[in-house]
């Protein structure tokens, strides 16, 4: 077989090997395009960014609370579902889709912490328009301490929710992650790769394994949701995928920590590893943050035990 012939079936395995990836892809984002989130549509709204829109629930009376969902690719403001009424009935709730997750846009482009910095910061501006208490999820609680160090006239209380270690934040990108994000790029390779890290079957055992300290409690709808906020508006759920692998979302917290003057509470999951270090880290830092334990819960306490989990950010946010 001449080489001629040698690279011409080459290139036909490679064209039809890419073009059965690419139908698998397409059939995996409609698949899980169906609409599940259960929001009333009266609360939606959208706040025109300059980065993209971002889509928000506003609810309730009061001093204005913004919740933030942890920065993952299947996370969205769902993941407050379970309490919002309930705050509502003392505070007007702000919970919204950051940048790349849930119903808000997902551009083609690197995220970074300072991106979110400068979302909280001009969404709390130009929507909320007045000082506002924040309850943050996992990796969120990073750009919000940040925020927070920069423009403390706009923050009140604040609310971590198992955040990540400071020394998890501290982990910048390196040659091999950046290699590792090419690859995430690629329009067909890293496509698949997003897909089977954010197949139900993987979101599920995150539940298992992760999320939850009780399986039984995980409800089948919450599987399904999450599974669909990762491919929602696609096809660019990656980038953002492609960003918090290569640690582009992380950024050095300490003293961003230690400078601020708002009252701290950290919510910690009985199950969430090493929280007991965690909490002594940060009150370390920060000598005025307090910190709780929920029992019987891990990752998510707001959706494992929700009632628990807002009596707590309740009980805070009356405190004097």
């Amino acid at each position: 077989m001449s080489k001629k012939s040698k690279f011409s079936k080459a290139l036909l395995f490679g064209t039809c090997t890419a073009g059965v990836i690419t139908i698998i892809n397409k059939l995996i984002s409609i698949n899980a395009s169906k609409s599940l989130f259960p929001t009333d549509e009266s609360l939606k709204e959208t706040y025109s960014w300059r980065f993209g829109d971002i889509s928000y629930i506003k609810s309730g009376h009061g001093k204005p609370l913004l919740l933030i969902h942890d920065l993952k690719t299947a996370s969205s403001s769902y993941e407050w579902h379970k309490i919002i009424k309930t705050l509502a009935k003392n505070h007007t709730v702000y919970a919204l889709d950051l940048l790349g997750c849930g119903n808000s846009e997902k551009p083609n482009l690197t995220y970074t912490n300072f991106l979110y910095v400068q979302l909280l910061t001009d969404f709390i501006k130009n929507v909320i328009g007045r000082r506002t208490d924040v309850a943050a999820s996992g990796a969120s609680c990073s750009f919000v301490i940040t925020a927070c160090n920069n423009n403390e006239s706009l923050f009140d209380k604040l609310i971590l929710i198992n955040p990540d270690s400071v020394l998890r934040c501290s982990q910048t990108p390196n040659h091999y992650v950046k290699l590792y994000k090419f690859f995430l790029d690629l329009p067909v390779i890293g496509t698949l790769i997003y897909n089977i890290a954010n197949s139900r079957r993987s979101i599920t055992e995150k539940f298992l394994t992760e999320n939850y300290a009780n399986p039984c409690r995980i409800d089948p709808e919450t599987i399904k949701v999450y599974h669909e906020m990762a491919h929602r508006n696609d096809p660019y759920g990656k980038a953002l995928y492609a960003s918090i692998k290569s640690n582009y979302t992380n950024l050095p917290i300490t003293n961003a920590l230690k400078n601020i003057d708002q009252s701290i509470y950290l919510i910690c999951g009985e199950y969430e590893p090493q929280h007991e270090e965690l909490l002594r880290e940060y009150t370390a830092i920060n000598p005025a943050a307090e910190g709780v334990v929920l029992k019987e819960t891990a990752h998510l306490p707001q959706l494992e035990d929700s009632k628990a989990a807002a009596e707590l950010i309740e009980d805070f946010l009356n405190e004097r």
